[in-house]
This record gives C-alpha cells, sequence and structure tokens, in this order.
C-alpha cells in the first residue's frame, strides 16, 4: 500500500515534469514564431523538431504504460536539455510565457489530484491540460491586448503635435529608421521603435512603455507575414508620412509571390491622416492604387547620378530641385545612397535645411549588424549580420573584394528565400572567399554541391556554438572577416 502510494506521488510529480518540459519546447517555439501557431506547425523552417521533441514523447508517454518514466528521466530530459542549451535564441521568461505556465500547472496539478482521489485514472492526460492552457492564453492575452492597444491609441491622441512616420519595405527599413532617426535629432526631439520591434504587439508596447509626451516625430518600422499587418499598423499609429524602401522576395514563403509583398506593404497608405508617401523607384514597375488627390506621392532613387561606395564609406550625388549636391558618409554599401535618399527628401520635407542634412549624413553612425566595419587583431570584420537580402549580400561581396588580403565569410546563406538566389550567391562565394565557413543546416547540402571550385577551405558547422574556434585557427592577421546573415539556430 505504502509503495503504491509512493509510485503514485512518483508519477504524479513526473507527469507534471514531462507536461512542462513538452510545453517549454512548445512556447519556444511559439515565442520564435510570433506566438502564431499555424506558423509553428505549417512554416517551421525545421519541422522533424516537432515529432523528435514533441510527438514522440507524446505517444511513447500514451503507449508505454508504467516504463515511460525511464525514457523520460533517461533519453527525453537530457537530450531536450542539450537541445536548448545549444539555442542561440532561448524562450524569453516574458508575463505571456509565464502566465501560460502558471495556467497549465495549475490546471495540470487540478486533474491530477481529482484522479488520484478518484482513483479512476490509469495515467494523468497530457494533451487536455495542454489544450486548454493554450486557449485560455490565448484568450487572456487577446484581453490583455485589447487594453493595452486602447492605452496606445489614448495616448497617441493626446499627442497632438506629434508627426508620426512609419517605414516599411523587403529590405533596409530598418536603416532608414536609424538613419533618419539620426538626421532628424540634429534638430528634433525624435523617438524611434528600438531594434527589431516592428509588429502591432511590440509598437503598442513601445508607446505605453517608452514613447515621451514631448517627442516631436515618432518613427515607427513596420514589418509583416501576411496580408494586414501593415494595415493594422497603419490604423493604430496613423502616419501622416509613409516610406516604402526596396521589395524583393524576403519572406517569400509567406506571402506565395512578389505582388502580395507590394499589396501588403502598400497598406501603408491605408492611414487616415497620411499626408505624404515616398515609394522606392522599383514599384513604379507596379499597378499601384493610389489616391493621390488626398496624399503626396514621391518615388526617390532616381535623384542619384553616381554612387562610390569603399571600405572606408559612401560618397553620393543626388538632384534635388534641380540642383546636385554632394554627399559623404562612413556608412558602407552603394544601395545605402537610395535609402539615404529617402532620408535627405523626408528631413527636407520636415523643415531641415540642406546644409543641416548634410552635416548630419556626414556624421551618420553605422546601424550596428548591417556593414558595420570593426578592426580587430589585425582584422577586418564586416558585420553584416542582420542584412540578409540578395542585394546587400552581394554589395557585401563587392566590398570586401577590395580587399588585397584573404577573404573569409561565416553565412547560411540566404533563408526564407529562393534555390534560384542562393545559387547566385553560391557562384559569387566561389569566384571571391578563400575561407567560406556555413552555419546551420538549412542550405549545408545545397552549397555542399555548389562550392566545388576556388573556395580552398570549406567548413560546415551544425550550429554556431565552435565558431570563436574555428574562427581562431583558420584566420589570421591581414584577413578581411565578413559576417553575412546571422540566421538563429532553429532556422
Amino acid at each position: 500500500m505504502v509503495n503504491s502510494e509512493l509510485f503514485k506521488a512518483f508519477e504524479f510529480v513526473s507527469h507534471l515534469l514531462t507536461l512542462f518540459s513538452l510545453s517549454w519546447y512548445f512556447m519556444t517555439n511559439m515565442q520564435w514564431y510570433s506566438y502564431k501557431i499555424e506558423r509553428v506547425l505549417l512554416k517551421h523552417h525545421k519541422g522533424w523538431w516537432h515529432f523528435f521533441y514533441f510527438g514522440l514523447p507524446f505517444i511513447l508517454y500514451h503507449f508505454s504504460d508504467h516504463f515511460f518514466w525511464i525514457f523520460f528521466y533517461f533519453g527525453y530530459l537530457p537530450i531536450l536539455y542539450s537541445w536548448h542549451k545549444n539555442l542561440d535564441r532561448k524562450l524569453v521568461l516574458t508575463w505571456r510565457v509565464k502566465r501560460f505556465f502558471i495556467i497549465l500547472i495549475s490546471l495540470a496539478v487540478f486533474g491530477n489530484t481529482l484522479c488520484l482521489i478518484g482513483g479512476k485514472c490509469e495515467t494523468f492526460s497530457l494533451i487536455l491540460p495542454l489544450i486548454v492552457a493554450t486557449v485560455g492564453s490565448m484568450l487572456i492575452e487577446k484581453i490583455i491586448f485589447r487594453s493595452f492597444y486602447k492605452k496606445a491609441e489614448s495616448k497617441l491622441k493626446q499627442m497632438h503635435n506629434l508627426k508620426i512616420i512609419t517605414i516599411t519595405g523587403s529590405y533596409g527599413k530598418t536603416s532608414v529608421k536609424n538613419f533618419l532617426y539620426q538626421v532628424l535629432s540634429k534638430k528634433y526631439r525624435v523617438y524611434a521603435t528600438p531594434k527589431s520591434v516592428n509588429t502591432t504587439a511590440g509598437i503598442v508596447r513601445d508607446i505605453n512603455e517608452s514613447l515621451s509626451l514631448d517627442t516631436d516625430i515618432y518613427i515607427v518600422e513596420a514589418g509583416a507575414r501576411e496580408r494586414g499587418d501593415i494595415n493594422e499598423i497603419s490604423q493604430l499609429v496613423k502616419h501622416q508620412y509613409g516610406i516604402i524602401t526596396k521589395i524583393g522576395p524576403q519572406h517569400i514563403e509567406y506571402f506565395g509571390d512578389i505582388l502580395n509583398i507590394v499589396k501588403t506593404k502598400m497598406e501603408i497608405k491605408n492611414s487616415p491622416y497620411l499626408k505624404k508617401l515616398l515609394l522606392n523607384i522599383d514599384l513604379k514597375g507596379y499597378k499601384l492604387e493610389l489616391k493621390r488627390d488626398t496624399y503626396s506621392i514621391q518615388f526617390f532613387g532616381n535623384e542619384i547620378i553616381e554612387s562610390e561606395s569603399t571600405l572606408d564609406g559612401t560618397k553620393f550625388k543626388i538632384r534635388i530641385d534641380d540642383e546636385v549636391f554632394p554627399f559623404s558618409t562612413p556608412v558602407l554599401g552603394s544601395f545605402q545612397s537610395e535609402n539615404l535618399n529617402s532620408v535627405i527628401l523626408l528631413a527636407k520635407e520636415l523643415g531641415m535645411s540642406i546644409d543641416e542634412i548634410h552635416q548630419a549624413i556626414a556624421n551618420l553612425k553605422p546601424v550596428p549588424h548591417r556593414l558595420e566595419k570593426i578592426t580587430a587583431g589585425g582584422k577586418i570584420i564586416i558585420d553584416d549580420g542582420f542584412n540578409g537580402n540578395i542585394d546587400g549580400m552581394l554589395e557585401a561581396f563587392r566590398l570586401v573584394s577590395k580587399h588585397n588580403g584573404r577573404k573569409v565569410l561565416v553565412t547560411p546563406g540566404l533563408v526564407e528565400s529562393s534555390d534560384e538566389l542562393n545559387e547566385k550567391v553560391a557562384f559569387e562565394i566561389d569566384e571571391l572567399f578563400d575561407v567560406v565557413i556555413i552555419t546551420g543546416s538549412l542550405n549545408r547540402d545545397f552549397f555542399k554541391d555548389k562550392l566545388i571550385s576556388k573556395v580552398s577551405t570549406k567548413i560546415f558547422l551544425e550550429n554556431k556554438s565552435q565558431l570563436e574556434s574555428v574562427l581562431q585557427k583558420q584566420t589570421r592577421a591581414g584577413d578581411v572577416i565578413l559576417f553575412a546573415n546571422d540566421a538563429p539556430n532553429f532556422i
């Protein structure tokens, strides 16, 4: 009798640990994919993980009777711990995550206690508390989010003189946001959404927690994974000025084709207070539904007369109102002249003189992890880890080609893109680099097949935990090392 009760207590605790472990894996994936369960199930880059870390232990729990605990303690738990330890983007215990676990464990303890009292449960349920906690958590989050949304809306309404700029596009939106912030800050009190905050939920939180009431200009970066995302942000912030940067096949797997990407980005025009819309010149090639009688339209990019970029900086000339003005900036990348074109036009629209803009651009600081130049130990490091598009990657290659010493590349290749574009990348890599380190498994086999000629050293790493030691062995003073597209290892 005593042994039976002890075993039941052991099963009780083991069940809670099993449920917690499976849910830890589940919530880690949910957080990666913006808490969209359909993206976790249908758009995951390593879908086989779901079977190995969730499906298999779930099946064994229900069909291995009382022997499951041997597998759990000596198999699954150590493997899951190793998986978590090697992640470069671990689960962050936000209040949303904490609320989920509180609901889950409370349901499990309550259900298990009833089972023990009634004595009718052969095994404690895994699926029921997980489903109820997931649905309940989502309902609670919607209620909480709605109250935060209303609070953010109310705060923006109080700021009668606030000018709001929303920036979207496939490439360059974060760079434009940072450059525009630096330029406008020379004259105005400016605040911009931090780092990679570009979803409705992130912007709502940013407004409530960080936007100061004495701000003159608020710059918002707007990202999207599906139709309606940009419209949702536009209806919240109700910007007067909008910028759409370059459009390309980034996140093509979510949208299906370029036209859907264009239509999604064009939702920026749905702001009821829109005064001026700046569009990359490439958008002229698409049929756009624009109401020019309610806001003005200006395409940018064709004002640039010439542009030259080296590892020391970028120089370009731009035509404004029939006059040509030269600009120079320490920012790397010839494509940045196009991004700066939009910054110059909007800064002028908002009341800055050409001289003020000229001085601000001459003193721009590079955006972290976007063609950021660092020197260390006699090596030149070009950190382009947050720049994961084809144009940016090829421009980084062009800049590296100007270096006289050995050239080293660290990259997973392009992600959320096509084999055709990765083949173009592979061809350029083969022609240019001496040492190539491919990280992650997404494009590993592809590059093994394509890098067959001139690269003298090819290294393939499953994850980035060994990268530092590999670089110490493979690089030396005089090398230039390019980090291109630092994708997390769940991709």
